[in-house]
């Protein structure tokens, strides 16, 4: 994972992510006791989703500051610290359920995480997912290189965002046959009049390593969400153009 949370304002201003992953639970197809993990789990609120739906739980993060707050809101749930590219389990599971977390982790990590979630399932087990996917907020990535490059610095998209093509082929090779994919535009609502700004400032993080000036971020910040609202802000309110990458698989 690339980034460290702020825990607290994750869960306060961008709850949307979590809220648009309650679909993502529909796609799982098991019975009541199955054993879920939730990988990448956050502060927890997809866990309690399913468990709701009485699946046996368990979350994993790698963030100490998210899983605080999982386990004080949600203390019926077992969530442990780890890597989603560095794990295993004491058990296989039925399932292994992930929501808006694998865009964090870099390509070339992708397929050593596929093989910790292949090994943690059992036989037949399905893979359930979202991720941002090919053109995931495009139009903000290319604002921000150019208010980058106005001054004087390079700009790398630190997410993968792939195709369904690369990732379907990616978890063939990994020993997973894909049932269900689905690539699709799904504008997302921000919250305040420094919706995207805030955006930016709790989401891309990497990129700004190389502007040491916190004065100079801020102009960078300002620049490109300026730039984007008359794309992005509709009656005073701002939108991340967010495209989707939804798949199920299973083990073979």
């Amino acid at each position: 994972m690339n980034i460290q949370w702020n825990a607290e304002k994750y869960t306060s201003d961008f709850s949307f992510v979590y809220q648009y992953g309650s679909a993502v639970t529909e796609l799982i197809e098991a019975d009541p006791g199955s054993a879920v993990l939730d990988l990448g789990c956050g502060n927890g609120a997809l866990s309690k989703t399913l468990k709701d739906k009485g699946y046996v739980v368990t979350g994993i993060d790698a963030s100490a500051d998210q899983l605080a707050i999982a386990r004080e809101k949600y203390p019926d749930i077992s969530f442990c610290q780890a890597d989603a590219a560095d794990f295993s389990l004491p058990e296989p599971v039925d399932v292994v359920f992930s929501n808006a977390v694998f865009h964090w982790i870099d390509k070339e990590k992708q397929p050593q995480m596929l093989k910790c979630v292949r090994e943690g399932l059992k036989e037949g087990g399905q893979f359930v997912f979202e991720m941002g996917g090919y053109g995931n907020n495009q139009r903000i990535h290319k604002a921000l290189a150019e208010a980058f490059a106005r001054h004087g610095y390079g700009y790398t998209n630190p997410f993968y965002f792939p195709s369904v093509g690369e990732y379907a082929s990616l978890l063939e090779r990994e020993g997973f046959q894909v049932r269900y994919a689905l690539l699709f535009d799904r504008p997302t609502e921000l919250k305040g009049e420094n919706g995207l700004a805030d955006w930016i400032r709790m989401f891309v993080k990497r990129p700004f390593s190389v502007v040491s000036s916190g004065e100079e971020q801020n102009a960078i910040i300002e620049e490109a969400a300026e730039g984007l609202r008359g794309q992005l802000c509709q009656s005073g309110i701002w939108y991340a153009d967010y495209v989707r990458l939804r798949m199920r698989a299973v083990k073979n």
